[in-house]
């Protein structure tokens, strides 16, 4: 499948705000990053539209279709196929960053001398562990009716560590299930950081200050060179640009971007059979935390998959607690449903039937983890459902 790839660089600091209410007297607004694929599509669709100067109003009605984005009502071939946090390297080009998929178990990294940061000594890149599936043990009862659970093998306990981000080169060598070097980390801190910004709430009747509603929200301040990346099918957008990205429309740059994707061996995942399938966009499922295309989970056998044509049991799965997404739908003027998802970086286990090829595995990871019909056209061109298969 072919797509274009666009770099947005913030020039502002961002509102991007999650799922929690706020705007009431001394609540706080807490901002995601990265923000839920649908703000980059919004962002990119809004400007597509603009620059085709089309009526916004004929638009929201499905009066007057765009070639690239159909109707709100109809999606276009206009989808999002990728998006993640991302930095400008010196030589120009674009690097995704990734956040540890949940079966990578990090733990405190020896202590290194002779490094330093402005903001103090630099802690040591992270040890990464993988969590493997295994049978439980006889007598041992647990709520997954999976036939096998994640499991970490630890001669000591210790707390995992946080705050860290997976390079381009990092998260090639999870795909490929090798050892992630320590150079492949980038720690949280100096890709961005947060501040509060204190709001007033108004009111909508007289167009004032309200009293006694003050607020706080906050505001995402980006290292410079660090922003977003996404990739894009169906539409060629016109870049350089300006776009508005997040809440209160602050101003990001649009660029074309020369981005390497790290790509799965899908021809030595069809030769063992199995595989790992790692969400990179929160999913949007009908079970809930089961990916579109599984069947009733049995503790004995799993649960059956059949999905664009692969076909398989998911033996075990390891998914953080679910999260929720919403939104405001500008076209009909209403907030959109509130809809619990997988968050990005679960994991499933996947064991192939004989026969599976490459080329299926590649077509599907093309076309994400949607059902044909698609059950959701609008979120699917929002770029949710998106995945990676990573060797097992």
């Amino acid at each position: 499948m072919s797509q274009a790839a666009y770099f947005l660089e913030p020039l502002d600091v961002l509102v991007l705000r999650g799922n929690k209410l706020f705007g009431d007297a001394g609540s706080v607004g807490e901002s995601l990053v990265p923000p839920w694929p649908s703000v980059a599509a919004g962002a990119l669709r809004s400007h597509l539209l603009a620059c085709d100067r089309v009526d916004l109003q004929r638009y929201a009605r499905g009066d007057q279709p765009h070639p690239a984005l159909g109707t709100p009502a109809q999606p276009g071939p206009f989808t999002l196929t990728a998006f993640h946090l991302a930095r400008r390297m010196a030589n120009g080009r674009v690097e995704p960053l990734f956040a540890p998929p949940a079966d990578l178990v990090l733990s405190p990294g020896e202590e290194s001398l002779g490094e330093a940061r402005n903001d103090g000594d630099r802690r040591c890149p992270p040890k990464a562990s993988r969590m493997l599936p295994q049978a439980l043990g006889h007598g041992i009862a647990v709520s997954c009716p999976l036939p096998k659970a994640p499991v970490l093998a630890q001669a000591q306990r210790i707390k995992p560590e946080g705050g860290w981000w997976l390079s381009a080169s990092g998260w090639r060598a999870y795909l490929a299930g090798s050892p992630i070097p320590e150079s492949a980390w980038v720690e949280q801190a100096r890709l961005w950081k947060t501040e509060l910004r204190v709001g007033v709430g108004l009111d909508a009747s007289r167009g004032a200050a309200e009293d006694h509603r003050l607020f706080s929200s906050q505001a995402v301040a980006m290292t410079p060179g660090v922003g977003f990346l996404a990739a894009v099918t169906g539409a060629t957008l016109p870049a350089p640009a300006v776009v508005r990205f997040g809440g209160d429309g602050h101003p990001a740059t649009l660029t074309a971007a020369d981005a390497e994707w790290p790509i799965p061996d899908y021809d030595h995942i069809a030769r063992a059979g199995r595989c790992r399938m790692v969400l990179t966009t929160p999913g949007l499922f009908p079970q809930g935390w089961l990916p579109t295309g599984s069947g009733t989970p049995d503790a004995t056998r799993g649960a059956a998959f059949e999905l664009h044509g692969i076909r398989g049991r998911i033996v075990c799965s390891a998914v953080p607690r679910s999260e929720v997404v919403s939104g405001w739908n500008l076209a009909t003027q209403q907030p959109r449903p509130a809809q619990r998802v997988a968050p990005a970086g679960s994991v499933y286990w996947l064991e192939l039937e004989p026969g599976t090829t490459a080329e299926a595995l590649a077509k599907l990871a093309d076309q994400g983890l949607w059902s044909s019909p698609c059950e959701d056209d609008e979120r699917r061109v929002q770029g949710f459902n998106r995945f990676c298969f990573a060797v097992y």
